[in-house]
């Protein structure tokens, strides 16, 4: 019985090794509009990051709004359980696991704005960059 035990740890904590050398970066697209779709994706993120995950989050279409300085309440407004925001989780993520967060490189223009709207340390996608991200090697990407 304790071999079966020892044996089955053994193998749980293998796999949990692998998994964490094999998800070495995460991409977390943020796509939907509602808040609390958005909050578990940074929460996912947080979470990941946490665990050894080197963080890029790309928000795209109405998400982009989470990265805005004057920011809808959608984005600011705490969720429950705990009170946090979209926004307010995202810049914990930046400020805590050094996370990227860029906007889709259409939203801007889009919006009829420029990247002064954004909050500091935030900046719009090279298209380019952000697909070799997406293909690279031990890449995960989480999409909502």
């Amino acid at each position: 019985m304790k071999k079966l035990i020892l044996s089955a740890l053994l193998a749980a904590t293998t796999a949990a090794s692998a998994f964490a050398e094999d998800a070495s970066k995460l991409v977390t697209v943020v796509t939907s509009a509602e808040p609390q779709t958005q909050l578990m994706a940074m929460v996912l993120t947080m979470q990941a990051a946490q665990q050894g995950a080197a963080a890029h989050i790309l928000l795209c279409g109405p998400a982009g709004d989470i990265a805005l300085r004057d920011a809808p309440a959608t984005a600011t407004t705490g969720q429950p359980p705990r009170d946090m925001s979209p926004q307010g989780l995202m810049q914990m993520i930046r400020e805590k696991t050094g996370a990227t967060v860029e906007v889709c490189a259409i939203y801007l223009p889009g919006r009829g704005d420029d990247a002064s709207v954004l909050l500091d340390g935030i900046s719009v996608a090279k298209p380019d960059e952000m697909a070799g991200r997406l293909i690279a090697p031990n890449t995960r990407v989480l999409s909502f």
